[in-house]
């Protein structure tokens, strides 16, 4: 992948991030953690304060909604 088209991706994704947190803050620091800052489910459960059951439905939701918007 030549590097334009990956800093297209990576805008697309910035772009897609901030309108997933507008839609729903907490999926959207769901993908912080568990993509950016590479967190396991109950490391993020504990950074947010929710269960990790929470967390893993939270990412399945993120991951759809992203794939949904960036494709």
């Amino acid at each position: 992948m030549a590097i334009e088209e990956r800093a297209d991706t990576l805008i697309a994704l910035d772009e897609a991030l901030a309108e997933l947190a507008g839609v729903d803050e907490r999926l959207s620091r769901v993908v912080e953690c568990r993509f950016f800052g590479g967190l396991t489910e109950e490391e993020t459960a504990e950074a947010l304060g929710v269960t990790a059951r929470t967390v893993r439905r939270d990412w399945t939701k993120a991951k759809g909604w992203l794939h949904r918007v960036l494709r």
